[in-house]
This record gives structure tokens, sequence and C-alpha cells, in this order.
């Protein structure tokens, strides 16, 4: 039985001030005894996160490859786990798009994330056009392909983000996620091995709300969200963990 994850991505937003939400978040997060929770703030707030909760597990937007360099404004594994993080997220559909990210960049990035013992978000999601004309499942299939990483165990999760619905309160029909989730658990299997495949969690990502939150988890294969806006304020992000938990 896979145990539901519901991991808030702050994106470049917060501040020290901003730190206060996560005793409301951490303390829903200890009552939801079956829920896993995350927090990914900016990397500047990741100390002084871990340092105001250590109860609740706090993670990196995104990381590089390579153990250290000439990478300007890159971060590394090594210093988000030096930083206290427990969890990060690469490949983000906000990444891909605006960064320019390629499928064995975010896999390489996942490869090194794994092997620094990192739980690792492998984002992946089609544009509204590819999903007009059709083309959503091929997609995501080849962003699987390109960027899933071979080991991992336990640690490896992926988020399905339809890249329209993030920020703009448009989601699918639940018709629509659940028959993108169980492809993508397919196509895990195809990739991973059924037993391996069986334990990855399959995370939603587009617009995830204490209003819908509750359907969206009775989907089969949705095993919990990777929330963008609704995880800045406890009062937004606690309800979607208690749908979680209920």
């Amino acid at each position: 039985m896979r145990r539901r994850l519901i991991v808030g991505n702050w994106k470049m937003n917060g501040s020290r001030e901003s730190l206060a939400e996560l005793d409301g978040i951490a303390a829903a997060a200890e009552t939801a005894d079956a829920v896993d929770v995350a927090i990914c703030p900016p990397f500047t707030l990741i100390e002084r996160a871990v340092a105001r909760t250590p109860s609740l597990p706090i993670g990196g937007q995104d990381c590089h490859a390579a153990p250290k360099g000439a990478h300007t404004g890159c971060t590394s594994v090594g210093m988000l786990v030096e930083a206290g993080a427990r969890i990060v997220i690469v490949g983000h559909s906000e990444r891909r798009a605006a960064q320019g990210e390629t499928d064995p960049q975010v896999k390489a990035k996942a490869e090194a994330a794994i092997a620094a013992g990192l739980t690792t978000i492998v984002c992946v999601g089609e544009t509204e056009a590819e999903r007009d004309a059709g083309e959503a499942k091929a997609r995501v299939s080849a962003q699987l392909s390109g960027s899933l990483p071979v080991a991992g165990g336990d640690v490896l999760v992926v988020a399905y983000e339809p890249r329209w619905a993030i920020g703009t309160g448009r989601t699918p029909t639940m018709e629509d996620v659940g028959a993108m989730h169980a492809m993508i658990r397919t196509m895990l299997g195809e990739l991973l091995g059924r037993e391996r495949a069986d334990a990855v969690r399959i995370l939603y990502g587009g617009s995830m709300t204490g209003a819908n939150a509750a359907d969206l988890l009775r989907v089969a294969n949705v095993d919990g969200g990777l929330i963008g806006g609704a995880s800045l304020t406890a009062a937004a992000f606690v309800p979607i963990i208690e749908a979680a938990a209920g």
C-alpha cells in the first residue's frame, strides 16, 4: 500500500516571515498518520525551515547533476543535503519551459539526487497545444522514457503536471487524470519492472486545492499532489493534507 505524499512547492516565493506558515503545516502533518508531507521552499530558506520544523521534511526545487564546479547560480545535491533537505524536485515544467531543460538533463539530476539519498520527484507533463492535438500521452511517455532513472527504489516519485493547468485554476476531468496516471503506472512497469513500479508514487500536479483534492485523490493511481500556490499558506495547504488523510 503506497502512502500518500503531499508536497508543497513554494517556487520563487517566500521570506523569513513566511516560515511561520510551516508551524500549522507541520502540526497538520503530524496528525495525518497515513500521509507524508513535505515543503520545498526557495534554497535560501531551506536551512531556516529545517531548524524551525525539524519534523517536517524540507526539500529543494531543483539541483545540478554535478557535485561541484563552474556552474554559476546552481545548487548541487551535496549542498541540499548539507542544508538539511530530504527531498528534491527535478524536471518541473516551468524549468523545462523557461530554462530549456532536456530529458537527459533531468535524468542526470535525478540520478545524482537519488545517489545522495534524496527522495526525488521527476516531473512530466504536456502543454495545452499537445493535449489539444491528441499528443498528451505520447509526450508524457517520451518524457518518462528520457527522464526516469533506473535506480532509486522507494525514493523515486513521479509527478504528472498538465502544464496548462498549473496556476490557472483549470484541471483535467477526473477521467483524463485517471487515464494519464494509469498510463504512467503501466509505463513504469515496463521501465522498472512490476514490483518496483508498484512502489513508485505518482503525484498529480495541476491546481490541486482544498476544494478538489478529495476528488482527485480518489482517482486510481493518484498517490498525492505536488502543490504550488495553495502550499504558500497553512490555511490553503492544510485542507489538502486533511483530504489526503481522509
